[in-house]
C-alpha cells in the first residue's frame, strides 16, 4: 500500500463519524492566535479589518483567481516544511481532487509567481475568502486539520466559497432553528451578502455544515427546505 493509500484509509477512519463543521469546531475551539494571525468569523474565514465582518470579501473586491486562455484556473501555491510526508499526502490529496471535477488546477509555487496560496501549520484551520494578493495563508494545523474533507473546506474558501448556510439566498433552501443553537455560536448562521460563485445551493457540499451542527439540545439546527435539487458545481468564470 502506498503512502497516499495509507493515509486516505487513516484519514478515513478517523473522521468517519464526524461532519466537516465538527472537525472544524473541534480544531479551533481552543485556538490561541499568534499576534500575527486575521481574526476569524464564521470558525474558520479570516478577515483583514472589521469592515470585512459582515461581508463577502468577493462581492466588495475582485477576488476571483484568473482563467488562462485555455480554460484552466492556474493557482500556486506552496506547502510549508513543517509537516510530515503523511500530511503532505493528505494535503495533496485534496489539492489534486478539484482537477477531475472542475477547470481548478493547483501548481506548485515557482519563483515569478505573484499570487499564490501559503499552506501552513498555523493556530487552527482557516483561510481567506477568495484571491487576496501575493502570498495568502491557507492555515492546516497538524493538531486537527489535517482531513481530506477539512484541506477541500479551505481550499474552496480560497477559491471564494463561504459556507453554504451563510448563502444570502439560504432562507429558499433551509430552515434554520435559533432556538437549538448553543449561546454564543449563533454568528455560523447568520447570512451574508454572498456572490456564491454562480452555483446553485447544494446540500450535500463539503460547506455545508450538518443539520445539529452547534446544537445544544441534540435537535436539528437546520433543516432543508423540500423541493429542491441543487447540486453545486465549480463554475469557471
Amino acid at each position: 500500500m502506498s503512502v497516499q493509500e495509507e493515509v486516505a484509509t487513516l484519514e478515513e477512519d478517523t473522521s468517519r463519524e464526524l461532519s466537516v463543521g465538527e472537525l472544524l469546531e473541534r480544531a479551533n475551539r481552543d485556538r490561541t492566535p499568534d499576534f500575527d494571525e486575521p481574526t476569524l468569523i464564521g470558525g474558520d474565514i479570516a478577515i483583514k479589518s472589521e469592515a470585512d465582518r459582515n461581508a463577502d470579501p468577493c462581492t466588495a473586491r475582485g477576488c476571483l483567481w484568473g482563467k488562462w486562455t485555455d480554460g484552466k484556473v492556474y493557482i500556486p501555491y506552496y506547502i510549508a516544511n513543517q509537516y510530515s510526508s503523511r500530511e503532505k499526502a493528505i494535503i495533496t490529496r485534496g489539492l489534486e481532487s478539484f482537477s477531475s471535477v472542475s477547470c481548478i488546477r493547483f501548481r506548485p509555487y515557482q519563483n515569478g509567481d505573484h499570487e499564490w496560496l501559503s499552506i501552513e501549520s498555523r493556530n487552527g484551520c482557516y483561510s481567506y475568502v477568495g484571491r487576496q494578493g501575493g502570498g495568502q495563508t491557507v492555515s492546516l494545523s497538524r493538531q486537527g486539520c489535517l482531513y481530506h474533507s477539512t484541506v477541500q473546506h479551505e481550499l474552496l474558501h480560497a477559491l471564494g466559497f463561504n459556507h453554504e448556510q451563510t448563502r444570502s439566498d439560504r432562507d429558499s433552501y433551509i430552515r434554520v432553528y435559533w432556538e437549538n443553537i448553543i449561546d454564543g455560536m449563533e454568528y455560523n448562521f447568520y447570512k451574508i451578502d454572498t456572490l456564491n460563485q454562480g452555483t446553485p445551493y447544494d446540500y450535500n457540499s463539503v460547506m455545508q455544515y450538518e443539520k445539529y451542527a452547534f446544537s445544544k439540545n441534540n435537535r436539528p439546527t437546520m433543516v432543508p427546505i423540500p423541493n429542491s435539487n441543487a447540486v453545486q458545481v465549480l463554475n469557471c468564470m
